[in-house]
């Protein structure tokens, strides 16, 4: 089994969208048994009193709109210890990567990657800021469909 840790700056955004998309593409594809799939936040700012918020609700929107399932998540940080317990982290851009690193404090077994290096490279549109949700989900479709064929093989 698989193990799979999708990484954003909040986790309201763009990580649990990439994590529910990938269930899905998964589940489509009869291989849902094969992974363990999570999100988290290198941040926490999105975590309040140790409950972390919900998927933002424009995110929810689109991934309803797209006919994507997605359950009661709530935001987490990534925490050291995770490195040991998942095979691969998914991280949104460079920014990610970097907290990315920065909690874990190397990458000796190489498992950080950028989600759309799956997918030619580049990084994931930022929603937050753009406001433009659809292209963070297609850029989030297109690395997930890749990452998956990947998987596959």
């Amino acid at each position: 089994m698989t193990k799979l840790m999708f990484v954003c700056h909040g986790n309201i955004c763009r990580s649990p969208m990439a994590e529910f998309v990938f269930k899905d593409l998964a589940a489509k594809r009869g291989l849902s048994d094969r992974f363990i799939v999570a999100s988290s936040a290198t941040s926490t700012e999105e975590i309040w009193n140790g409950i972390g918020n919900p998927v933002d609700r424009r995110a929810a929107a689109t991934l309803r709109q797209h006919g994507v399932p997605f359950d009661g998540h709530r935001a987490v940080q990534l925490q050291k210890r995770d490195y040991e317990k998942y095979d691969l982290f998914l991280v949104m851009d460079e920014n990610n990567r970097r907290n990315t690193l920065r909690i874990f404090g190397d990458d000796p077994d190489e498992k950080v990657k950028k989600l759309l290096g799956f997918a030619g490279g580049g990084s994931v549109a930022d929603p937050w800021y753009s406001g433009d949700f659809e292209a963070a989900f297609d850029d989030i479709l297109r690395g997930c469909e890749a990452l998956l064929e990947t998987m596959e093989n």
